[in-house]
C-alpha cells in the first residue's frame, strides 16, 4: 500500500534558481557602460587614417566584447542554485570570443558611410546570432548533469530580442553620428541605458528558458567556481572599459585640437593667400583702370617673345604670324584734368580702358603704363595690315563721344606700331612703339604710325640712357645738391631742398627734366626715390654731427606715393641714421597729389604720424586746391615760380599770392616762395607776408661741402630750426 504522505509532499521536478539583486544591478550597469563605450568607439573607427581606424576597431572590439561578455557572465553569476556551480574553461572562452565577434561586427558596420536596409538586416541577424551564441555557450559552460531543460518559446523570444536589440543598437550608432555636439553626451548616455536594458532583457529571457532538473549536479563546480568570480569579473571589466573610454576621450580631444589647429592653419593660409593675391594685384595691376601695369605687360611680352623664338606661329596657309606692340597715347588729355578736374580725368581714363579692351581681341593684352599712356600686345598678327586695321578701330572707339558726370566730350589718341624682328627685345619694342607714337603725334594726332628704322634714333638714344640710368646708382653717378631756404624777414637759412643730380661719365650733367621723366616711364623712379630718402637722411645726420641743424626737403613722385612701402621705408631711414622726423620735409606737387588723392592722403597720413613735415609744391597750378588743403595734413605750401616771376608787373599774380598767403596762414600753414631771382620779387613777397624764400637770389643748388662753406654767418645763432 502506498504511503499516505507520497501525494502530500511530492519531490520537486526542478531546482529553483534565485538571483542576487545587487549582482543583477551590476550586470545592468556593466551592460550600459559597455554600450556607452561602444557608442563612443563608433566615432573613433571612422577616422580617415586607415591604420588608426583598424587599431581602434581591433582594440574596441576586444574592450566592447569583453564588456558585453562580462555583463552576461555577471548575470549568470547572479544566479544561484542549491548546488555548487562552476564553468568550464573552453566554453567560457568560447562565449567571450562570441562577445568580441559581435562587437567587431557592430563597429565594422558603424564605420560604414551610411546604413542601408540590407546592412541593417544582415547586421542585426549576425549580431543577434553572436549574442545568442555568447549566452548559450556560457550556459553550456555550466556542464550540468543531467543537462539543462530548455523552453523553446523562451529561447525563440530571447533570439528575437537579441536581433531587435542589435538592430536598435545599429540605428542608435548612426543616429548619434548626426547628433549635435552639445547633445551628443546626453543622448549617448540615454541610448547606452536603453541598449543595456535590451541586452539584459535578452540575457534574462534566455535564463528564464533554462530549467534544472532536481538532482542535477555541476560537473565544472571546481573548474571556475562561481562564488570567486563575481568581484574579479566586475572589477576587471569596469577597469578595461574605463581605460578604453579614457583613451577614446583623449583621442577625441587630440583629434579636436588637431582639427582646430588644421582649421586655424587653413584660415591663416587662406588669409596669407588673399594677402599675397592683393599684393600681387597691387604690384601688377593699375589701380585706376584694373588693367595690367607696365611690369605685368613687360612680363607677358617677354614670355610671348620667348614662345615666338622657340616656335614661330603660322596660320592655315603656312604664313608666319607676327608679334606686335601698339603704343597708345591720348591727344590733349592734360586740359581735361586742368579744366574739369581729376575726377573727370579718371572717369575718362576708365572709359578709354574699357573701350580699348572692347576692341582688342581675346588673346591681346591691354595695359596702362601711366598717365594717359596704354600698351597693347598682339601675338598673332598676319602683318602690318592687321596692326593698322586694329589701330584704326582703336582710334575710332576712343574718338567716340565720352560721357562724364557733367558734360559730353570727345578726345582722340595717337598710336605707334612696331612689329617684332629677330633682334627685338621687350624694352626695345616698347621704345620703338613709343617712337612711332610720337611720329603719329607729329602728323597731327588721331592717327597711327608704323615704326620705321629712321625713327630708331630717338628710341635707341632713350634706351641707352635708360640702361645707363639703371647703372647710375651702382656707379655712384647720382648725388644730391642742396638749395637753401631763407627766412623772409631775417634772411637766415632755415632749411634746404635736396635736388637730384646725375653726372654721366660721357654726357656730363644730365638735366633732371630729361632723366626724371625717363625714370618714371621705365619704372626706375621707385629705386631713385628710395636712394634719395636714404641719402638725405644720411646727409642730415652728418650735418647734425657737425653742429649744423637744417630741415631737409625731398620731393616725392607719384609711384612713391602709391607704394605702401613708402612710410616704412622713410621710417627705417630715419632710424638708421638717427634723424629727428621733424628734420625731414616731404614735398609733393599739387598736380601729383590730385592725380591720386586717395594714395596721397594715405601716404601723408602715415608720414604725419611719424612726425615728418609735409609740403604742397607748385601750389596754385592744379585743380581743387582748397579741397586739397582741407584734406591733407600738410604743414607748408610752396607758391609756384610762375606767380613769383610775374609778381613785379602783374596785379593778377600779386593778388593770387596775397590770397594764397592769407588763406595758408588762416589754415596754420607756412608759405614758401620758390624761384626768387631778384630783390624786387623778394621785397614784394616779404610785404605780402611770405614766410620763407628760395631761389637764385640767395644761392643755387650746391654740394654738401659747398653749402657748409657758404653757411657761416647765414644761420641763426645758436643754430636751431625755425618753427
Amino acid at each position: 500500500m502506498a504511503s499516505p504522505h507520497a501525494a502530500v509532499n511530492p519531490a520537486p521536478a526542478f531546482l529553483t534558481p534565485s538571483h542576487d539583486p545587487w549582482i543583477v544591478a551590476a550586470s545592468l550597469l556593466i551592460a550600459s557602460f559597455a554600450s556607452y563605450v561602444a557608442l563612443d568607439l563608433s566615432r573613433r573607427v571612422r577616422t580617415r587614417e586607415r591604420g588608426a581606424a583598424v587599431a581602434w576597431w581591433l582594440g574596441g572590439s576586444l574592450a566592447m566584447g569583453t564588456g558585453i561578455w562580462a555583463m552576461h557572465f555577471v548575470g549568470m553569476l547572479a544566479m544561484s542554485l542549491p548546488i555548487p556551480l562552476g564553468y568550464t574553461h573552453g566554453l567560457t572562452f568560447g562565449s567571450w570570443v562570441a562577445g568580441v565577434g559581435v562587437s567587431a561586427i557592430a563597429l565594422a558596420i558603424a564605420s560604414a558611410g551610411r546604413l542601408t536596409l540590407g546592412w541593417l538586416a544582415a547586421g542585426s541577424l549576425a549580431m543577434g546570432a553572436g549574442i545568442c551564441a555568447m549566452h548559450y555557450l556560457g550556459m553550456a559552460a555550466l556542464d550540468m548533469a543531467p543537462g539543462i531543460v530548455w523552453d523553446g518559446r523562451h529561447v525563440a523570444l530571447s533570439a528575437v530580442i537579441a536581433v531587435l536589440a542589435s538592430g536598435a543598437a545599429l540605428l542608435i550608432f548612426f543616429w548619434l553620428r548626426r547628433a549635435g555636439r552639445r547633445r551628443a553626451v546626453l543622448w549617448q548616455a540615454l541610448a547606452a541605458l536603453v541598449m543595456g536594458v535590451a541586452i539584459n532583457g535578452m540575457h534574462y529571457t534566455g535564463m528564464a528558458a533554462a530549467s534544472f532538473p532536481a538532482g542535477s549536479v555541476c560537473l565544472s563546480a571546481q573548474t571556475l567556481p562561481a562564488d570567486k568570480l563575481v568581484t574579479l569579473v566586475v572589477l576587471a571589466s569596469a577597469v578595461l572599459l574605463a581605460m578604453t573610454l579614457f583613451t577614446s576621450l583623449l583621442d577625441a580631444r587630440a583629434q579636436s585640437r588637431t582639427a582646430r589647429l588644421a582649421s586655424s592653419l587653413q584660415r591663416a593660409n587662406d588669409e596669407l593667400q588673399r594677402a599675397n593675391d592683393a599684393l600681387r594685384e597691387q604690384a601688377l595691376v593699375d589701380p585706376l583702370t584694373r588693367l595690367p601695369n607696365r611690369s605685368l605687360f613687360e612680363d607677358r611680352l617677354r614670355h610671348a617673345l620667348a614662345r615666338h623664338q622657340r616656335s614661330p606661329v603660322r596660320d592655315e596657309s603656312g604664313r608666319t604670324r607676327h608679334l606686335a606692340v601698339l603704343f597708345i597715347d591720348l591727344d590733349g588729355f592734360k586740359p581735361v584734368n586742368d579744366s574739369f578736374g581729376h575726377d573727370a580725368g579718371d572717369l575718362v581714363l576708365r572709359q578709354v580702358a574699357l573701350r580699348l579692351q572692347g576692341v582688342a581681341r581675346a588673346g591681346d593684352t591691354v595695359a596702362r603704363i601711366g598717365g594717359d599712356e596704354f600698351l597693347l600686345l598682339m601675338e598673332d598678327a598676319r602683318g602690318a595690315e592687321d596692326c593698322i586695321a586694329l589701330a584704326h578701330r582703336l582710334i575710332a572707339a576712343v574718338g567716340a563721344p565720352l560721357e562724364t558726370r557733367e558734360l559730353t566730350m570727345a578726345i582722340s589718341c595717337s598710336i605707334g606700331i612696331v612689329l617684332h624682328t629677330a633682334d627685338g627685345d621687350a624694352s626695345r619694342l616698347v621704345a620703338q612703339a613709343d617712337a612711332a607714337m610720337y611720329a603719329a603725334k607729329r602728323a597731327g594726332g588721331a592717327t597711327c604710325a608704323l615704326f620705321e628704322p629712321h625713327m630708331d634714333g630717338h628710341a635707341a638714344e632713350e634706351l641707352r640712357l635708360q640702361q645707363d640710368l639703371r647703372r647710375a646708382l651702382e656707379r655712384g653717378e647720382l648725388s644730391l645738391h642742396y638749395q637753401p631756404k631763407v627766412d623772409a624777414r631775417g634772411g637766415r637759412v632755415v632749411g634746404v631742398e635736396a635736388l637730384l643730380r646725375w653726372r654721366h661719365p660721357e654726357r656730363g650733367m644730365v638735366s633732371p627734366a630729361v632723366f626724371v621723366p625717363l625714370a618714371e616711364r621705365s619704372g626706375l623712379i621707385a629705386g631713385l626715390g628710395a636712394w634719395v630718402v636714404d641719402e638725405a637722411c644720411r646727409q642730415q645726420r652728418a650735418w647734425t654731427d657737425a653742429g649744423v641743424s637744417l630741415r631737409v626737403a625731398i620731393n616725392l613722385s607719384m609711384p612713391q606715393l602709391r607704394d605702401a612701402a613708402l612710410v616704412p621705408q622713410i621710417e627705417r631711414a630715419l632710424r638708421r641714421h638717427r634723424v629727428d622726423p621733424s628734420h625731414l620735409l616731404c614735398e609733393v606737387t599739387e598736380s601729383l597729389a590730385m592725380d591720386d588723392l586717395a594714395a596721397t592722403q594715405r601716404s601723408f597720413d602715415g608720414l604725419a604720424r611719424l612726425g615728418v613735415f609735409l609740403s604742397i609744391d607748385d601750389f596754385g597750378t592744379g585743380h581743387s586746391s582748397l579741397a586739397l588743403l582741407r584734406q591733407l595734413p600738410a604743414r607748408q605750401l610752396k607758391i609756384d615760380r610762375s606767380f613769383v616771376r610775374d609778381l613785379e608787373h602783374s596785379d593778377d599774380a600779386r593778388a593770387v599770392v596775397d590770397a594764397v598767403v592769407y588763406l595758408a596762414h588762416r589754415l596754420g600753414l607756412a608759405v614758401v616762395a620758390e624761384g626768387v631771382e631778384n630783390a624786387g620779387q623778394r621785397d614784394a613777397l616779404v610785404a605780402l607776408g611770405c614766410d620763407e624764400l628760395q631761389g637764385y637770389l640767395y644761392a643755387r643748388p650746391m654740394t654738401p661741402a659747398d653749402l657748409l662753406a657758404w653757411l657761416p654767418g647765414r644761420m641763426p645763432l645758436p643754430v636751431a630750426l625755425a618753427a
